[in-house]
């Protein structure tokens, strides 16, 4: 398995945010993969709310510094990381001082959504992406939790479609309850327009709330994980009309043998 390379991506992981179903289970598949001798890699944001000195990040130069463009505004990407204590397992940060910096994660003080959650979730996607084209890693299998990597498996598909890079790696999303209440911008669509992807692979989010966000993840995905016990009814009929592989919820006492079955028999 050392040949094989895990790449995980995350809204949180534990340590460095509170420990959630989410959050453990983003750390526990890493976890999983490298104990194999698998390669892996995390990546999630940079928000505001993780404490840099107390986790030791630090900024990589040599990935930094480039711009992308999100809605034709060259917006700059910075890139820190850090090493999970006794793991030895890299997280890389994606951070921008206009996106991250603010103490909060996606809601303000009065539980409102910041008002460019859109671009903050096309900015992380592009930004991972080409995070990991700069690397040359090629992932074999691409691990999605949490809904701000819902636009991933799409860029992967359309934006980044004649990549060598990813052309054999396998998407698999895990669903989770993690909602939020309302929408993003009602202009999502467009700036997704803005990097040549078409209408008609964006129906499902026409409105663009929580649960269009996942559909859509799930139908760009190759493998669905249910990461949560009690995902609405909606979800999970529509992830089991996909007719995709799936792996059921199992707890998080006894999620690790499943899962690694899972990962080293149906999707390796």
């Amino acid at each position: 398995m050392k040949d094989k390379k895990v790449l995980v991506i995350s809204s949180e992981v534990v340590p460095y945010m509170p420990e959630s179903e989410m959050s453990f289970r983003s750390f526990g598949t890493a976890k999983i993969a490298h104990r194999k001798g698998i390669q892996t890699r995390i990546f999630m944001p940079r928000f505001g709310v993780v404490n840099e000195r107390r986790h030791q990040l630090h900024e990589v130069i040599r990935l930094s510094g480039v711009n992308l463009i999100i809605d034709d505004i060259d917006v700059p990407l910075i890139i820190k990381v850090a090493s999970i204590p006794n793991e030895r397992m890299q997280v890389y940060f994606i951070d921008n001082e206009d996106y991250f910096k603010r103490k909060a994660v996606f809601t303000d003080e009065k539980g409102k959504l910041f008002k460019d959650n859109d671009e903050r979730t096309i900015f992380f996607t592009k930004g991972v992406i080409n995070t990991v084209k700069k690397l040359n890693w090629a992932p074999d299998v691409i691990c999605l939790h949490g809904w701000m990597t819902s636009l991933i498996p799409l860029y992967l598909k359309e934006y980044f479609k004649n990549d060598a890079l990813f052309k054999d790696s396998k998407i698999v999303t895990s669903l989770y309850n993690d909602s939020f209440k309302g929408v993003l911008s009602t202009a999502l669509i467009k700036k997704i327009n803005f990097d040549g992807i078409k209408d008609d692979k964006l129906k499902l989010i026409k409105k663009s709330n929580f649960l269009s966000l996942q559909k859509l993840a799930a139908q760009n995905s190759d493998v669905i994980i249910f990461g949560s016990e009690d995902l609405s009814d909606e979800i999970t009929k529509f992830a089991k009309e996909l007719k995709k592989p799936t792996l059921k919820f199992h707890s998080k006492e006894e999620f690790e043998k499943p899962y690694t079955d899972f990962l080293l028999n149906e999707i390796m």
